[in-house]
């Protein structure tokens, strides 16, 4: 058990620097909890402990990845609250390796709460039978969105699930001067394009690689003769560079082609997107800035996660990224130039209820941090249960 006046929590998930989504997540979560407790420790479980220490100075950063159970539960004894996520870490394949560290904290009676995590696909027997076994030991169990509900009841967790939303929606934007944009290559008043481009990678296995860079290719010189705009393709991790080039490789306007290529925060990119004039892109976070910029976008979904987030928004998200399918894009992409000012103002009003219900998750995380300070106060000892 943690000491002193505030409660030690711990912080568990895909965080390092590896993906700027997911320190989109981990900013927006250690925001809420520090408003929440703001005398409390916070130790973040990191693949790049350096990273996060240099982006939150704050917090105790400790690797997890490659550590043995016994070094690992030194840190686990010295917490209050281990906390999963959010971001979507249970999958096939990856979800074990989380479980493992879960695992070591419940054997030693540290309660567990999941934070807005992603779930799914989750097919593998060895991942499904863990994180069912796991979870139904949790004090809370909340999801970004439907289908990581659908997923969870699906390996037969019988705990109640909360939907919330994704906790990048509680990230503050951060100032992105015209002068960010012209040493990155784009002229002053051009019209921009925001594009995002992804590996195929475990989510998205069916892409074939250039046929949907042909396809953005030809979204790309749409939009640079539709509006006369330059494109910046903004890449959310390292490997999307390789894919944003291998998009204009296909251009024919690859001269109006630029690619982000300064180390900037989450915040920082976040407030980039205002610059955008619409966007159009396949990463989850990427849209979700989007929409909070009040920028038009249309998804490009490679994955339910991305698609869920078009049906919560009321954006039309088209399938055919996987198809390869241009004319309906193309149609798509046209429309949302001409509706585009429409559109950004029912999107809006969308925003607004997701950002609300991903300040629910805050609403359960304070029940459950008020139930353990209540218990480490009173001396007990029985078990944490659900508020």
């Amino acid at each position: 058990m943690g000491d002193g006046t505030g409660l030690a929590i711990g912080v568990l998930g895909s965080y390092g620097g590896r993906n700027l989504g997911d320190e989109a997540i981990l900013t927006g979560l250690l925001t809420d909890l520090r408003e929440q407790e703001p005398d409390g420790r916070i130790t973040v479980f990191s693949r790049n402990p350096e990273h996060t220490r240099r982006a939150h100075p704050d917090v105790r950063a400790v690797p997890w990845e490659g550590v043995s159970r016994v070094d690992s539960s030194v840190i686990l004894d010295e917490l209050d609250l281990l906390i999963l996520g959010g971001g979507g870490i249970l999958y096939d394949r990856e979800a074990r390796r989380y479980m493992r560290v879960v695992r070591a904290a419940q054997e030693r009676g540290l309660p567990l709460l999941t934070y807005a995590v992603g779930a799914g696909p989750l097919t593998d027997g060895v991942d499904t039978e863990m994180v069912r076994d796991t979870l139904s030991r949790a004090i809370e169990v909340t999801v970004r969105d439907e289908e990581s509900r659908v997923v969870l009841e699906e390996t037969g967790l019988l705990n109640p699930i909360t939907v919330t939303g994704d906790p990048a929606f509680l990230l503050q934007p951060e100032e992105f001067p015209t002068h960010l944009l012209r040493e990155e290559g784009v002229p002053t008043g051009a019209r921009l394009v925001g594009m995002s481009v992804r590996e195929p990678g475990r989510a998205a296995e069916r892409l074939d690689v250039d046929g949907y860079h042909r396809l953005l290719a030809q979204i790309g010189d749409f939009l640079v003769h539709r509006i006369d705009a330059y494109v910046l393709f903004v890449p959310m991790e390292r490997d999307d560079i390789r894919h944003s080039h291998g998009v204009m490789s296909h251009m024919t306007a690859a001269d109006r082609g630029r690619i982000l290529h300064g180390d900037y925060s989450p915040g920082q990119v976040l407030g980039l997107m205002r610059h955008f004039d619409i966007a159009v892109g396949m990463r989850l976070h990427f849209l979700i800035f989007a929409a909070m910029s009040g920028t038009p976008f249309l998804p490009l979904p490679y994955a339910g996660k991305v698609f869920d987030l078009a049906v919560r928004l009321g954006v039309p998200a088209l399938k055919g990224v996987a198809r390869e399918v241009e004319g309906p894009l193309l149609a798509e992409v046209d429309r949302l130039w001409d509706e585009r000012e429409a559109r950004a103002e029912a999107t809006a009003r969308r925003v607004a209820d997701v950002c609300e219900e991903a300040r629910g998750t805050s609403q359960v995380t304070r029940a459950v941090l008020d139930s353990i300070r209540t218990r480490t106060l009173a001396g007990a000892q029985e078990p944490v249960t659900r508020p």
